[in-house]
């Protein structure tokens, strides 16, 4: 299958907002796929990455490399695409004007197929050691040599991670259902149990509906983590749990998801990172104490700090990033296991199994100690002892509580009311960047007012709730024009419109029903708290928790709560 028709693909993606439009096309192009093996590579191309979220491997090409491959494949100075971008706004058109100029031509040049595109990004991202750089380059000049400008294009932006096609997750769910006349529903579990759209893309091809309610969780490849929902208080939560639930430590760490087949140990972060690497000292812990064979555990890694108490999450995310001197920041940044959910275990899934039997298969698979433990729970029927439990757990160092439905089942990628969150205070909100602002005076350089969006999934897209410039250090700022320059849009004065790619963590004094957005909401004096490098964009807050929270918001003023 030819690459250049993947291209017309994106480009037809490109000129459409109509979110039904995009899915018919993408459906239509993935009915045309009749290999599995391209099968299994087209629906990431088609998001604009290559590899799942939760594989390790990545290309590690930067602009500059990237502009050096195209000036040896088209015989174009490196400075020229340089100085086009300032024109474009965009990498992948300034490379498309190169190859438009190219000065030299293979002579035995063959069309671009999507295995060869594919196959080449593997090698790169494959290459390790010295010498690493100069085999990426030739791997990138040898294709970027028989592309042509419209190809160039999205090789760059999907090389670089800037596709702007406007395809997420949930439209390429519906794409694949539509494709091969499957059940949306049925897509969505295989995804959320895989969190491999090229594997579900096949079995609901080649095996339809059948193939895919019969897809099973695999040690190895991350299952979408099921999500909480605000309570207002402990009493309300007991309510809602049908008058008796289990109450667990809400830990202010990161969320991991622990898979363990023999000795081989993979942890992911929320977002289905495989973080590994980062901490091995975690792994070697987990072999000690976790029992079975093969198992899929949850949990939430915490840094300690003096006298045991917990340090704000942004110190597990440091271990997270490290990649040198990681036996130095093991001292300086200890971390614990605190595992709360258990979702297989030597063949069983335990995601059907409701709560409680979870809770009792954990404590039965773990041997507590040397960092890993078990969150620290009563389970309750008293308002009066849950109340003093959430008093020790704030007075402990931690965020406050989780209320959990002892007859839940685990539901994979759902924000449900059979987990709940108890705080002492109006839960943060996890926004997008969608738009900035360059600033004035001595911060005419940079960024300095960021335009934050919610997801809408009726609109598909994310949508305006406020403008954050407070909170930020003259630092933060200088990093925050680094990081989001790649993704700017479209420019206009000093607005510019950013590519929905980075979460931060907002503070607000409260929520209010505004007219002036187009989500109706706007959040009064927002506050930049955190980058939040943990989370995707399918991960932050939607639009109905914004509702949610203005309504709890509005009952706790009224003296409900």
């Amino acid at each position: 299958m030819l690459y250049k028709d993947l291209a017309e693909l994106y480009k037809r993606l490109e000129k459409t907002t109509l979110k039904t439009l995009k899915t018919r096309l993408v459906a239509e192009f993935l009915r045309e796929v009749d290999k599995p093996d391209i099968l299994e590579i087209v629906p990431y191309l088609i998001l604009g990455k290559v590899f799942p979220d939760w594989d390790e491997r990545e290309l590690g090409v930067g602009e500059k490399l990237l502009i050096r491959a195209v000036s040896m494949a088209t015989g174009i100075e490196g400075s020229w695409i340089e100085n086009s971008v300032k024109d474009t706004g965009d990498l992948g058109e300034s490379v498309a004007l190169a190859l438009q100029k190219r000065r030299q031509k293979s002579f035995f040049g063959q069309p671009l197929t999507i295995k060869r595109v594919y196959t080449t990004f593997v090698k790169i991202a494959e290459t390790q050691g010295a010498g690493s750089q100069d085999r990426k380059l030739k791997y990138l000049a040898n294709i970027f040599m028989d592309a042509t400008p419209e190809e160039g294009k999205y090789l760059a932006r999907t090389i670089l991670g800037q596709m702007r096609t406007g395809v997420a997750e949930g439209l390429l769910r519906d794409a694949i259902a539509q494709a091969f006349s499957v059940k949306v529903e049925l897509v969505e579990r295989a995804y959320m149990l895989t969190t491999d759209f090229g594997y579900v893309a096949k079995v609901a091809k080649f095996e339809g509906n059948e193939g895919l309610s019969k897809v099973e969780i695999q040690v190895g490849k991350p299952i979408k983590p099921m999500l909480a929902q605000m309570a207002t208080n402990v009493r309300d939560a007991l309510v809602e749990m049908g008058g008796e639930a289990e109450f667990e430590i809400k830990y202010d760490g990161a969320r991991v998801q622990v898979h363990k087949d023999g000795d081989r140990i993979i942890i992911y972060s929320r977002r289905l990172e495989n973080v590994t690497k980062s901490i091995p000292e975690v792994v070697e812990r987990i072999k000690k104490h976790l029992k079975p064979e093969k198992v899929i555990v949850e949990g939430e890694l915490v840094a300690i700090g003096e006298g045991g108490r917990p340090r704000p999450f942004q110190y597990v995310l440091r271990r997270f990033r490290r990649k040198y001197n990681i036996k130095e920041m093991i001292e300086k940044i200890p971390l614990e296991l605190n595992l709360f959910d258990i979702l297989y275990v030597d063949g069983e899934n335990m995601i059907d199994t409701i709560f409680i039997e979870r809770r009792k298969r954990l404590e039965s698979v773990v041997n507590q100690g040397d960092g890993v433990k078990l969150a620290e729970n009563i389970i309750t029927k008293s308002p009066e002892e849950a109340e003093a439990f959430y008093r020790k757990a704030l007075a402990m160092g931690h965020e406050g509580l989780m209320a959990k439905r002892l007859d839940a089942t685990y539901e994979p990628g759902n924000r449900g009311k059979k987990w709940l969150k108890i705080k002492p205070t109006m839960e943060n909100l996890d926004l997008v960047i969608i738009g900035a602002e360059w600033g004035e005076g001595r911060r005419a350089h940079v960024l300095s007012s960021f335009l934050l969006g919610a997801y809408d999934p009726e609109k598909g897209d994310f949508v305006p709730v406020g403008k954050v410039g407070s909170g930020f250090t003259d630092e933060d700022l200088i990093e925050f024009t680094k990081m989001l320059k790649p993704l700017i849009r479209e420019e206009k004065g000093k607005e510019v419109k950013i590519e929905p790619k980075v979460v931060i963590e907002i503070a607000y004094q409260e929520i209010q029903k505004s007219p002036k957005y187009e989500s109706g909401y706007a959040l009064r004096f927002p506050r930049y708290v955190a980058l939040r490098e943990d989370k995707s964009p399918e991960d932050a807050d939607t639009i109905e928790r914004v509702a949610q929270l203005y309504e709890l918001q509005e009952r706790m003023k009224a003296g409900k709560g």
